[in-house]
């Protein structure tokens, strides 16, 4: 689907600084063409909800000299561009996310160009480029295991993409449930 900046200018409420959101919304949209501009409820930590302007859907990341295509959602609050966006990756039913360096485990990206954030200086579309580079060094997400599977399962992780390509990063952890929901007693942990 393709939006116009003034399309997106009307999906925003009067208290975005229309314009220039609907600007760089439209800017990020030409160098990033599987995203797409999303008016949803987001829910913060403590409970309250707003109605915000999202980025949804994956972007393009080079793994290995391999392209993949990573799910996130890019929240843009009222305030935006003053303050910087809320990004996650979202993984799919068959995904998981990797806490790592720079994902938490419920998936929220904690990059240094987002808590460096200054208006003027950082712009959506550098925040999405940065966020390619690091997933291409720091793969935030892999596939779930599959438990039919009577196979020895390695601890090399499987992105997205028509043929999968396995890697591993000594910096990530892996954290599993048991099927009662309580987490693995320390012995059976694996760090891959």
């Amino acid at each position: 689907m393709s939006f116009s900046g003034e399309r997106i200018k009307k999906m925003l409420p009067k208290v975005y600084l229309r314009n220039h959101v609907a600007h760089e919304i439209y800017t990020a949209l030409t160098h990033f063409k599987k995203l797409e501009p999303v008016m949803d409820l987001y829910v913060y930590n403590d409970g309250t909800k707003k109605n915000l302007m999202s980025l949804t859907g994956t972007i393009p990341v080079l793994y290995d000299d391999n392209p993949y295509n990573i799910p996130v959602c890019v929240w843009l609050e009222e305030t935006y561009p003053q303050s910087a966006p809320i990004c996650y990756v979202r993984p799919t039913r068959e995904m998981m996310v990797l806490r790592g360096k720079y994902i938490s485990s419920n998936g929220e990206v904690m990059l240094p160009y987002l808590e460096e954030w200054k208006h003027g200086n950082c712009d959506l579309v550098s925040l999405l480029q940065v966020m390619a580079a690091m997933f291409g060094d720091y793969p935030p997400v892999c596939m779930q295991p599959q438990p039919e599977s009577t196979e020895q399962t390695s601890c090399w992780l499987q992105f997205q993409r028509e043929s999968e390509v396995s890697m591993t990063d000594e910096s990530l952890y892996m954290y599993l449930n048991r099927e009662d929901g309580q987490p693995f007693l320390q012995e059976n942990e694996t760090n891959c």
